[in-house]
């Protein structure tokens, strides 16, 4: 089904954009934790492929993609040279990196879902992967940087449910037999446009009803 969608060259030439931009976000991050290049190496591969890693190996499409295609590994490497020599440039670009990792969780939440669904999966498990597909990598990402992954914090603006409701279109679509080009290019692109949406409005998701504890208070509490 996923070849039906789209040309095989196109497909993979998103696939690399997105793994691109991906690790763009892991190497910028290692520079700002001081890391040395191997470092900035090693979290530009995890952000970019561990999603589809994760993706892989639970549907069982062994060995990965990320291990039978050269691109796919080169790519972060590619990445990594770029904020290794260029960095403070890269860093006063980032609004735009952001824009394209945001078009790159959009492509991936569909391709993950479509794929998963190719190997077997049920409609809601699908979709799940797919969300997985896009953001996984950023989880592993910080979990390597020792840092709370930012799915899960509430002071970042909205990831996850960008990519659950690009993924949510795919499979609805798989539901009433209209899966083309055409829905998954709108899965996609209201992914991505809510995302950025998400960016500037920072829009974030809600908290526990009725906290009685403030982030400050939980601070004192972590301190003592």
């Amino acid at each position: 089904m996923l070849h039906d969608l789209f040309n095989p060259s196109v497909q993979h030439a998103l696939d690399l954009v997105g793994i691109f931009v991906f690790a763009i976000s892991g190497a910028l991050l290692a520079v700002r934790k001081n890391f040395d290049v191997f470092g900035m190496a090693v979290l530009a591969e995890v952000t970019a492929l561990g999603g589809g890693l994760f993706r892989d190996l639970v549907i069982g499409a062994v060995p990965p993609a990320a291990f039978t295609d050269l691109g796919y590994f080169l790519m972060p490497l590619v990445a990594t040279a770029l904020v290794f020599f260029l960095h403070p440039e890269v860093e006063r670009t980032q609004t735009a990196v952001n824009v394209f990792d945001a078009a790159g969780l959009g492509l991936f939440c569909v391709t993950g879902t479509t794929k998963a669904y190719d190997y077997g999966l049920g409609l809601t498990s699908s979709a799940v992967l797919g969300m997985a597909t896009g953001v996984g990598g950023g989880v592993l990402r910080d979990i390597l940087a020792v840092e709370a992954p930012s799915l899960l914090r509430w002071d970042r603006d909205l990831y996850a449910v960008p990519a659950i409701v690009g993924a949510t279109i795919v499979v609805l679509s798989i539901r009433f037999d209209v899966l083309n080009a055409y829905t998954s290019g709108i899965a996609v692109l209201t992914a991505f446009v809510l995302r950025l949406l998400a960016m500037r409005y920072h829009w974030r998701a809600p908290r526990a009803w009725n906290r009685r504890s403030s982030t400050r208070e939980t601070e004192k509490a972590t301190a003592q």
